[in-house]
C-alpha cells in the first residue's frame, strides 16, 4: 500500500466512477418515472461503439459523445415503444435490450478493433489546477467529468424544483392518479427513457474515448449492472448516487493500483472481483429507501 500515490488514486476514482455515474443518473430518472429498464448494459455498450465510430470518423471526440448519446437514445426507444405502447414486460424487454445491444455493438465494432481514437484533452483550469493536493485530484480532468456532475445537479434541481419534475415523480408514484389529473403518462415515460438512454450512451462513450481509449468488444464489463445497483443504493436520490459511484470507483481504482504496485501477493482474479463484491456488500448492509410506487408496472390508459 505504501507504493500507492494517494493523489493519483483519488484522481483515478473520479475518472473510473464517471461512466457509472452517467449511466446511473439516467436510470434514476427512468425509474423515478415508474419504468424499470434493465437494458442499461446494452445501451452503454451501444453508446461506446457509436461514440467511437463517430469520433474516429470525424476526428472530434465531442461529435463522438453526441453520436453515442443519440445511438443509445434510439436504442432505448425500442424498449420504450415495446413497453409503453405495446405493454410488453419491462424486465424481459430490458434483458432482451442488453443482449441485443451486446450483439449489435460487436457487429458494428468489427472494423474498429485496434484503431486508436482521438484524444480527449483535459479541461484547462489555470488557477484551480495548481492548488496543492486538490488541484491534481479535482481540477485536472476532462470536461466530461464535470459535465457528469452538472447533469446530476441538473437532475436534482429538475426533480425537486420544477413543475415538470414533480409531474415525472407523480407519474412514477401513481400513474393512474397522474392520468386522472390529465398528465400524459406515456409521453413522460418515453421522454424519461430517451434521457436515460442518452446518459447511458455518454457513459459508454467515456469508456471507449477516455478510459481505454479504443474499441474492445464487451468493454463495459458489467458497468450497466453496477449502475442499476447504485440507483437502488442511492434510494433514487441524485445526491447519494454520486457517493455510490465513487464507492465503486474507489474499489475499482484501488484494485488497479494494487495490481500495478505488485506489492500485494493476491491472485489477480480476487482483485478483479473486489469492486463487485464491495457493491454487493454495501447493498446488503445499507437498506434502500422506498421505490417509486408504480416502478415496473405497465400503464393502461383505460384503467
Amino acid at each position: 500500500m505504501s507504493n500507492i500515490d494517494p493523489i493519483l488514486l483519488l484522481s483515478a476514482i473520479i475518472i473510473v466512477s464517471t461512466p457509472i455515474l452517467l449511466a446511473a443518473i439516467g436510470e434514476l430518472v427512468v425509474e423515478r418515472a415508474g419504468v424499470l429498464n434493465l437494458g442499461v448494459e446494452g445501451m452503454m455498450i451501444t453508446g461506446a461503439v457509436c461514440g467511437f465510430i463517430a469520433a474516429t470518423s470525424t476526428g472530434s471526440p465531442w461529435l463522438g459523445f453526441a453520436g453515442a448519446a443519440l445511438g443509445a437514445a434510439l436504442l432505448s426507444m425500442v424498449f420504450g415503444v415495446l413497453t409503453q405502447l405495446f405493454l410488453s414486460n419491462q424486465v424481459a424487454t430490458g434483458l432482451a435490450l442488453t443482449l441485443f445491444g451486446l450483439g449489435l455493438s460487436a457487429l458494428l465494432g468489427q472494423g474498429y478493433i485496434g484503431v486508436k481514437g482521438p484524444v480527449v484533452p483535459d479541461l484547462y483550469l489555470p488557477v484551480l489546477r495548481d492548488i496543492p493536493f486538490f488541484g491534481p485530484v479535482l481540477f485536472r480532468h476532462d470536461a466530461m467529468v464535470y459535465i457528469a456532475l452538472f447533469i446530476v445537479l441538473g437532475v436534482w434541481l429538475f426533480l425537486n424544483r420544477t413543475r415538470a419534475g414533480r409531474v415525472l415523480r407523480a407519474v412514477g408514484e401513481n400513474h393512474d392518479a397522474a392520468h386522472a389529473l390529465g398528465y400524459k403518462v406515456v409521453r413522460v415515460r418515453l421522454l424519461a427513457i430517451a434521457f436515460g438512454g442518452a446518459c447511458a450512451g455518454l457513459g459508454g462513450a467515456y469508456l471507449s474515448l477516455v478510459r481505454v481509449p479504443q474499441w474492445t468488444e464487451g468493454m463495459t464489463a458489467g458497468a450497466g449492472w453496477i449502475a442499476l445497483a447504485i440507483v437502488v443504493f442511492a434510494s433514487w436520490r441524485p445526491g447519494r448516487l454520486v457517493l455510490g459511484a465513487w464507492l465503486f470507483g474507489g474499489a475499482t481504482a484501488l484494485q488497479l493500483a494494487l495490481q500495478a504496485s505488485g506489492g500485494v501477493q493476491i491472485p489477480i482474479e480476487y482483485l478483479q472481483m473486489a469492486p463487485y463484491l464491495a457493491t454487493i456488500l454495501v447493498l446488503v448492509i445499507l437498506r434502500a429507501g422506498r421505490a417509486p410506487g408504480s416502478l415496473g408496472r405497465s400503464f393502461h390508459a383505460s384503467s
